[in-house]
């Protein structure tokens, strides 16, 4: 039988996840879970490199963890684990730091635009993090990594790193490729359609939260930045109903085509309703199992438990190989 490939990803829990993440992401992953050996995890390590607040960001941890489960990934069919858990995470980026050169990681252009807002006192953990994201993915041996096309330049580093320690030593880590899905791939503001769906947004009125309740989704769609044009197309001139059309197309598999044709004739407000209403089937009997979940901590514990122990033997493994092929003496 042929060997499953792997697939690796996560998302941080700070401050809650959005209708991108979950249209961009977690919805395909769900798909995802039959075809490969799958490791899902909440990057709580990546989320640190901002100040958090302790209690928000363990409820948030958590939180992350049900909302997957909610969504449809399967503890049974895929691992399913806290970062910080896998302490081989936090040692691999270490034998990582010591093959990156400084000049790399200055190029990151996440890591330009947060040093000119923050100055010097940027944290060396936001320096860094592209070298924790290349020994996430390293650890598993992945083959595919699912990443939005802001993260692209993330996952060239990873693949330069695992060559150049490959090079140095023997073939240790397979060469990672990035998985980019056609549909959702890329969730805009509701206010400035230009700029990706982000929660670190000023205007509340520019993301959809997974667990916002339907009023609020309505209102914030009723809301959504359209045009003068009047006529519901699909193209990049139109970019807040191209937005609203992607949505739609994300959650009911119906090709944008599909749509603008379904909307042939018809006004603006009709569609931001009807996509106001999708959203709200599509998000509510998750909202209702995330709190089904939150509300037993216990089976969330021994899921955790669960995917750690699973992520363990296997990013233990890997740990093992590249500290003996560096010179250290396994312990």
């Amino acid at each position: 039988m042929e060997e499953r490939k792997v697939i690796f990803s996560g998302i941080q829990p700070s401050g809650g996840l959005t209708l991108g993440n979950y249209l961009g992401a977690i919805k395909n992953w769900v798909k995802l879970q039959d075809e490969y050996d799958s490791y899902f995890c909440v990057v709580d390590l990546h989320a640190i490199t901002v100040r958090q607040e302790p209690k928000s960001l363990r409820e948030k941890t958590l939180e992350v963890l049900a909302i997957y489960m909610a969504s449809g990934l399967d503890p049974e069919k895929t691992t399913l684990f806290i970062q910080s858990h896998v302490p081989a995470h936090s040692e691999a980026q270490w034998l990582l730091n010591c093959y990156t050169y400084m000049g790399e990681l200055s190029r990151m252009t996440q890591f330009k635009d947060k040093s000119q807002r923050a100055g010097e006192s940027i944290p060396v953990g936001l320096f860094t993090y592209p070298v924790l994201m290349a020994a996430d993915i390293l650890l598993y041996n992945a083959d595919l990594v699912p990443v939005g096309k802001d993260q692209m330049q993330h996952l060239e580093f990873s693949r330069d790193l695992a060559e150049r320690f490959n090079n140095s030593y023997s073939p240790t880590f397979k060469i990672p490729e990035g998985y980019i899905p056609k549909e959702g791939a890329k969730i805009m503001s509701l206010q400035e359609p230009l700029k990706k769906m982000s929660k670190s947004d000023e205007n509340k009125n520019s993301f959809i939260m997974i667990l916002d309740t339907p009023d609020d989704i309505r209102k914030k769609i009723s809301r959504a930045v359209t045009d003068t044009v009047g006529v519901i197309a699909y193209n990049d001139e139109q970019p807040g109903i191209k937005n609203l059309i992607n949505i739609a197309s994300a959650i009911s598999g119906d090709s944008p085509e599909t749509i603008v044709e379904r909307y042939s004739g018809c006004g603006y407000a009709q569609l931001k309703s009807d996509v106001a209403e999708l959203v709200v089937a599509e998000l509510s009997p998750i909202q209702e199992k995330v709190r089904q979940l939150l509300s037993d901590k216990a089976e969330l514990e021994r899921i955790y438990k669960l995917g750690a122990e699973k992520a363990n033997y296997t990013a233990s493994k890997m740990l093992r190989k590249m500290q003996k092929k560096i010179g250290l003496i396994p312990r």
